[in-house]
């Protein structure tokens, strides 16, 4: 059990709503599913980036989605990292690659998937009408430190 925490806690530590390694993220803003380079670059800079094994673009039909591989921890369920991850990396993602129409999330055996329209509804706003980064964290800030709202999130089936 304490081992447990303490990995819990190492990955906690290491991953939260931090600034990314490169600061100028928004460098890739108005990029597209079907550039493999820029969606690379985007995503080995999200949040919990370390976790990521991969991804996957479906760029041979509309909807143009993204699909993330992140490793399975032990221990870490939707109240942990998870739902950071998706909530932070989801809105860049949107915010950054114009025709991103969904992004799917794979933790081990838990599969989650965000729907642009689903999250900027949740929102009230356009995510690629952000310009810099600054703007868009603090809307995560926000939403993702109000409770109430994350479970609205969470718990509303995606349409």
């Amino acid at each position: 059990m304490i081992l447990c925490v303490l990995i819990l806690s190492f990955f906690l530590c290491g991953c939260t709503l931090s600034e990314p390694e490169n600061k100028d993220l928004f460098q890739y803003k108005d990029s597209y599913i079907g550039d493999n380079s820029a969606i690379g670059n985007i995503v080995r800079q999200l949040a919990n980036r370390k976790l990521l094994q991969g991804f996957e673009l479906q760029t041979k039909e509309k909807p143009y989605g993204i699909t993330l591989n992140y490793k399975y921890v032990e221990g870490v369920t939707m109240g942990d990292i998870v739902e950071e991850t998706i909530i932070l990396n989801s809105t860049f993602l949107f915010a950054l690659v114009n025709n991103a129409d969904w992004v799917t999330f794979h933790f081990g055996d838990e599969t989650h998937t965000v729907k642009r329209e689903k999250l900027e509804a949740w929102y009230g706003k356009k995510l690629n009408s952000f310009e810099n980064e600054k703007e868009l964290r603090k809307l995560v800030y926000d939403f993702f430190n109000d409770k109430k709202k994350m479970n609205e999130f969470f718990n509303t089936p995606s349409g």
